[in-house]
């Protein structure tokens, strides 16, 4: 899962700042971030506090564990099928 430079609170904390009446590119230049990156940030967390936003952390963590094991599972199947159409 990728890691941001902030935390989820600092996230918020910025995004709060602009929707407070703060212009972009001076919290952008503030807090040394680009104006895509505000934006991005913006589109993902916009309308979030900060359980939410735990609560997303916890459902992607559990979507990165459940395709890896979905990975395992079809690589087994993978295996299962090959040794059984080979001629002994």
């Amino acid at each position: 899962m990728k890691t941001y430079r902030f935390t989820y609170s600092q996230i918020i904390a910025i995004l709060k700042q602009a929707k407070a009446g703060s212009p972009v590119p001076e919290l952008c230049r503030e807090h040394g971030i680009s104006n895509a990156t505000f934006y991005k940030w913006r589109s993902k967390f916009g309308g979030m506090d900060a359980s939410l936003m735990a609560r997303m952390k916890e459902l992607e963590e559990e979507n990165r564990r459940l395709k890896k094991m979905y990975v395992e599972e079809r690589l087994k199947a993978e295996i299962v099928a090959e040794a059984l159409t080979k001629k002994w």
